[in-house]
C-alpha cells in the first residue's frame, strides 16, 4: 500500500512540476506498476493481466471515438454553422451578444469535444471583435468558459464524464446517462452566463494581442531575395557582423547555398560569395538594398536564375494545434522557415512573449506564434493541421463540406442511441466512426491523427494507478481518513453534504494543476470508497467529481481550452484567477445545492 501511495505522490508532483510531460508520467506509473507486479508477484497489487485489462476499458475507447466524431464535425464545417448566426448579433449591445455567444457555444460543446469548438471559433471571435470594436481579450475567456459549461451538461460533453461513467460501470454501478448530468450542468450554465455578463466581463482586462508588440512601422515589411556578389568583402564574415543588417531596415531571414537552405540561425552563418539571401525589408530598406555594393537584388541579377519578384510580407498570429506534428520540436529541428516559408518573429507562452533564441525553443500545443510571410505562404499554412491561423477561419474544401449532412446525422444518431441505452455507448460510437470513415467524411489517416493519444495515455496510466489503489486498500484508507475528519466536525445529517463539498474542493484543486482526466481517474475511486465508508449511494459523489474536474476556470493550465485562449488573448496568469475563481465558487455552490436534490445519498 505504501508503495502505491508513494507512486500516487510521485504522479501528483510530476503533474504539477511539469518538467515531465503528463502522458510520460502516466506511462511511467503504468510501467512501474507492471514491472513491480511481475517481479514481486505481490498478492496486494493487481495481477499482470489485471493491469493489462485497462486497455480493454470501454471508456478510453469511447473517448478516442468521440475525438474522431468531433474532428469530422470540424473538418466538414458543421461547427461553423453557428458562425453566421453569431454575426447576426454583433450590432446588439456587448452584454447581449456575450450572453448569446455563451449559450450558443455551450450548446455545441455539450455534444462535441470542447477543444475543436474553441479552435474553430477563435478566428471567428477575433474577427467579430474587430467588427464590434471590442478587444478580443473581452471575448476569448468567455469563449473558453462557455465550452466548459457545455461540457458539464451531457455525458459526451467532455472526456472526464465518459471516464467517470466507465469507472462506475467497472465498479458494478449503473453508468451515467446521456442527459443525467444536465440537472446540475444547466444551472451551472445559467448562473455562469449571468455572472460573466453582469460581473465577469468587467473583471476581464483589455489585453494586447501578440501582433501589438511590434510597432506599425515594423509591420510593413517586404520579402525579397538578393545574392552576395563574388567580389563582396563580406564573404568569409559572420552575417551578424555585416553592416548590411545593422540599422538599415533590412533583416536576414534565410541563406540558401547551392540550392539548400543553411540550417540554424542565419545571422550566425559565415557568408559565402553567391549565397542567396532572403531579406525582410521596410519600405526604406528596399531602396537601401538597391544601392548596396555587396549584394544584388534578384530582380537585377543576371546569370539565368529565375527572377523572383518582391512580395509584401504580412504579419499573422497562429496557434500550435493539438494535433500538430511540430509540437515537441524546435523551430530549427523542423526547419520552419524552409518548410512553411514563414518567419517566426515571436512566441507567446504562459503569459510571456519570447523573441530571443527562437530556433532552440521547443514548441508546445497552445503556443501562439507571430509569423511573417507572403500571402501564398500564409494560405498554405492555414490549410495544414500544424498551426491555426487566427485571422482567417479555415474553410473546408467543397468535396468535404458536402459530407456535412452525414457527419451531423451520425453525431445525432450517436446521441439518440446512447440516450435510449439500446446498446452500450462504446458500440454506438464505434459504429458512428465506421460510418464517418466509409462515407468519406474523414480519411483513416485523419482519424488516427485526430485522436489525442497523450490524453489516452494519461487515462490508461491513471486507471492502472486507481486499480492498484483499490487492490492495496490505499483508496479506502484515504476515504476513511476523509470520512473520519468530516465525522469529527459535522453532525450525522450533514456529513454526506459536507463530504460532497470536500470532495468537490479537492477535485477542483487537482484539476486546476493536473490533467482533468487524471483528477477524475484518481478521485472517483476515492469517492466510491467514501460512499462505502458512509454507507450511502456513491452517485452524488461521482457527479460532484465530474463537475469539479470540468469546472476549471481559475488557471490557464487547468483546461486545454483555457491554454489556447491564454496565448491568443495576451492574458496574464492572474487574469484567469481574477475572473475564474468566483466562477469556481459559483459552480461549487450550485453543485452542492443541486446534487442532493436529484441524487439522493
Amino acid at each position: 500500500m505504501y508503495f502505491v501511495m508513494a507512486l500516487l505522490l510521485f504522479a501528483i508532483a510530476s503533474f504539477i512540476w511539469e518538467r515531465i510531460p503528463p502522458d510520460l508520467t502516466a506511462i511511467t506509473v503504468f510501467g512501474v506498476l507492471l514491472f513491480t507486479a511481475m517481479l514481486t508477484k505481490s498478492t496486494e497489487l493487481p495481477t499482470l493481466q489485471g493491469l493489462l485489462d485497462v486497455f480493454s476499458n470501454p471508456a478510453p475507447i469511447t473517448i478516442a471515438g468521440m475525438f474522431i466524431v468531433s474532428a469530422a464535425l470540424e473538418r466538414t464545417g458543421a461547427i461553423d454553422l453557428m458562425t453566421t448566426n453569431l454575426r447576426r448579433f454583433i450590432r446588439l449591445p456587448h452584454r447581449v451578444f456575450l450572453f448569446i455567444m455563451i449559450i450558443g457555444v455551450a450548446a455545441v460543446s455539450a455534444f462535441v469535444n470542447n477543444t475543436p469548438v474553441v479552435i474553430v471559433l477563435m478566428p471567428v471571435v477575433l474577427s467579430l471583435s474587430r467588427d464590434m470594436g471590442v478587444a478580443a481579450s473581452k471575448l476569448l475567456i468567455p469563449l473558453s468558459y462557455a465550452s466548459i459549461f457545455g461540457g458539464t451538461c451531457t455525458l459526451l460533453g467532455t472526456s472526464t464524464n465518459l471516464l467517470a461513467s466507465g469507472i462506475l460501470r467497472d465498479s458494478g454501478y449503473e453508468p451515467i446517462g446521456m442527459f443525467e448530468l444536465s440537472a446540475v450542468g444547466l444551472p451551472i450554465l445559467f448562473f455562469g452566463a449571468i455572472y460573466l455578463v453582469l460581473f465577469g466581463h468587467r473583471l476581464i482586462p483589455v489585453r494586447e494581442t501578440l501582433t501589438s508588440i511590434l510597432s506599425e512601422e515594423e509591420r510593413k515589411e517586404f520579402i525579397t531575395e538578393a545574392f552576395l556578389r563574388a567580389d563582396s568583402d563580406l564573404a568569409g564574415q559572420k552575417a551578424s557582423e555585416s553592416p548590411i543588417f545593422k540599422g538599415r531596415g533590412i533583416r536576414l531571414i534565410e541563406i540558401v547555398r547551392h540550392g539548400v537552405a543553411v540550417k540554424g540561425d542565419p545571422l550566425q552563418a559565415i557568408l559565402q560569395a553567391g549565397d542567396r539571401l532572403v531579406l525582410a525589408c521596410r519600405p526604406s530598406g528596399v531602396a537601401e538594398a538597391h544601392s548596396l555594393k555587396d549584394i544584388t537584388l534578384s530582380s537585377n541579377h543576371a546569370g539565368g536564375l529565375e527572377t523572383i519578384a518582391t512580395d509584401e510580407g504580412a504579419l499573422v498570429e497562429g496557434v500550435v494545434g493539438p494535433l500538430a506534428t511540430i509540437a515537441g520540436k524546435t523551430l530549427g529541428e523542423i526547419n520552419f522557415r524552409q518548410r512553411f516559408r514563414m518567419v517566426v518573429v515571436a512566441v507567446h507562452r504562459k503569459g510571456e512573449n519570447q523573441r530571443e533564441r527562437l530556433d532552440s525553443l521547443r514548441l508546445q500545443p497552445g503556443d501562439t506564434l507571430l509569423m511573417m510571410g507572403s500571402t501564398k505562404a500564409i494560405e498554405s499554412l492555414a490549410n495544414s493541421d500544424e498551426v491555426i491561423i487566427l485571422d482567417r477561419p479555415r474553410v473546408p474544401a467543397r468535396s468535404v463540406r458536402a459530407k456535412m449532412p452525414i457527419a451531423l446525422a451520425t453525431s445525432i444518431g450517436i446521441v439518440a442511441l446512447a440516450s435510449l441505452k439500446i446498446v452500450p455507448i462504446v458500440a454506438v460510437v464505434a459504429l458512428g466512426v465506421a460510418i464517418l470513415l466509409l462515407s468519406g467524411c474523414m480519411k483513416p489517416k485523419e482519424a488516427y491523427a485526430s485522436v489525442e493519444w497523450s490524453i489516452l495515455m494519461i487515462i490508461f496510466g491513471m486507471l492502472a494507478l486507481g486499480l492498484a489503489m483499490n487492490s492495496t486498500g490505499a483508496s479506502l484508507l484515504i476515504a476513511e481518513s476523509l470520512t473520519n475528519l468530516v465525522r469529527s466536525v459535522a453532525p450525522a445529517h450533514l456529513q454526506a453534504v459536507i463530504m460532497l463539498a470536500l470532495l468537490y474542493l479537492i477535485t477542483s484543486i487537482f484539476t486546476e494543476f493536473l490533467s482533468n482526466n487524471a483528477a477524475v481517474a484518481l478521485m472517483v475511486p476515492i469517492a466510491l470508497g467514501i460512499a462505502v465508508t458512509l454507507g450511502v449511494d456513491p452517485r452524488p459523489f461521482v457527479v460532484g467529481c465530474c463537475i469539479a474536474s470540468s469546472a476549471s476556470f481559475a488557471t490557464p493550465i487547468g483546461y486545454q481550452t483555457n491554454t489556447y485562449v491564454y496565448g491568443v488573448g495576451g492574458y496574464r496568469f492572474t487574469d484567469f484567477t481574477r475572473v475564474g475563481l468566483p466562477l469556481n465558487l459559483i459552480c461549487m455552490t450550485v453543485t452542492i445545492f443541486v446534487v442532493p436534490i436529484f441524487w439522493k445519498f
